[in-house]
């Protein structure tokens, strides 16, 4: 049986797969196929197959959040403020806010993991 904070972050993992379905195949749908769009949403679809992986073993897959803590860092860098200020796209913005939640918590639970794993 899982302890309740483990739990918890088997819940985000959870959370972080399915935002990056969602985010992934809304963009997908919208993209015109073959396009530049088109790869990048079926990337971030991807991503969410590894955080559905890490939910199911966070203690196990917790090397793979690197690649999701950079990929969403970089992200959050390059879409961030642009969308954030004056003239910004609100939808980007919000998007890459969500962003920021996740890499917040996936550095969060790899210096837990790091300390005491």
């Amino acid at each position: 049986m899982a302890i309740p904070a483990e739990r918890g972050w088997r819940m985000f993992f959870w959370a972080a797969a399915a935002y990056n379905f969602t985010i992934g195949l809304g963009a997908f749908v919208l993209a015109e196929w073959g396009s530049p769009d088109a790869v990048s949403a079926v990337l971030i679809f991807c991503f969410g197959i590894l955080y559905a992986l890490i939910a199911r073993q966070p203690r196990r897959f917790a090397p793979v959040l690197l690649a999701g803590l950079l990929g969403k860092g970089l992200v959050v860098v390059m879409l961030g403020p642009p969308n954030w200020s004056e003239g910004g796209d609100p939808v980007i913005g919000t998007i890459v806010a969500g962003d920021l939640i996740f890499a917040l918590g996936f550095a969060a639970y790899l210096a837990r993991y790091r300390l005491h794993g």
